[in-house]
């Protein structure tokens, strides 16, 4: 079956890399040391959704983890009104080390998502884009704090404007305070949630958050990336 898989998924990449530049794989990829808690630091998009709302897009956290396949599962975890509402998503490794594919369970769309460069212990600049016509490029910068250097933020934004984003295309997002830390208490209701979620493509793929927004998350985005590590 895993096989089956694997050449659905070969051709599916094969059709990616026809109608796009080839994105380079963080040599060496260590995914190990990719998994843990990481930050969303900026997001760059084409997409419809994240320009509509890219204005209420906030830092939120994802925890990744590998499976007992060696897939990625992702954690992200947000604000909504009083509630910290949490959603997974799952990147299926591909053969090449850093490379992933993420099916959208909404849509059923194919998300080619790379690990572009990382040093694990500081930053991960990710990529993904979406295998349809619209040729949706994301392209994420996460942090293993919530603050990172001038320098990385300047690598970030170089990789999306290669990727043909423009400047209107990049946000680098504004903290939430406490909810970036948020441990479950008590007294605080949590609302765990299957439906796709995307705020900042991979991890995802996500890698932002929406305050405040009674819509339908599953509705405001469509890529890979949850809201962010």
């Amino acid at each position: 079956m895993r096989t089956q898989f694997f050449s659905v998924l070969a051709l599916t990449l094969g059709c990616l890399s026809q109608v796009q530049a080839e994105v380079a794989v963080q040599p060496d990829f260590q995914q190990d040391q990719f998994t843990g808690k990481w930050y969303s630091i900026a997001l760059g998009s084409n997409a419809r959704w994240f320009k509509d709302k890219k204005q209420v897009m906030k830092m939120c956290t994802t925890v990744v983890v590998t499976t007992e396949d060696g897939d990625l599962d992702v954690t992200s975890t947000y604000p909504k009104l009083n509630e910290c509402e949490t959603r997974k998503s799952l990147f299926v490794r591909t053969e090449q080390p850093g490379r992933f594919l993420y099916t959208s369970p909404r849509s059923g769309n194919h998300h080619d998502v790379r690990v572009v460069e990382t040093n694990y212990d500081e930053y991960a600049l990710l990529y993904a884009k979406e295998q349809n016509m619209k040729k949706l490029t994301m392209v994420t910068l996460y942090g293993r704090s919530k603050e990172l250097s001038p320098e990385l933020r300047e690598k970030f934004t170089q990789l999306a404007l290669a990727e043909g984003l423009g400047n209107e295309d990049i946000l680098f997002l504004p903290s939430t305070g406490k909810w970036e830390n948020w441990e479950r208490e008590p007294d605080r209701p949590q609302v765990s949630s299957s439906r796709d979620c995307h705020v900042g493509f991979i991890m995802g793929s996500p890698a932002s958050c929406l305050l405040g927004q009674r819509a339908a998350i599953h509705k405001q985005f469509s890529g890979p990336f949850p809201l962010v590590p």
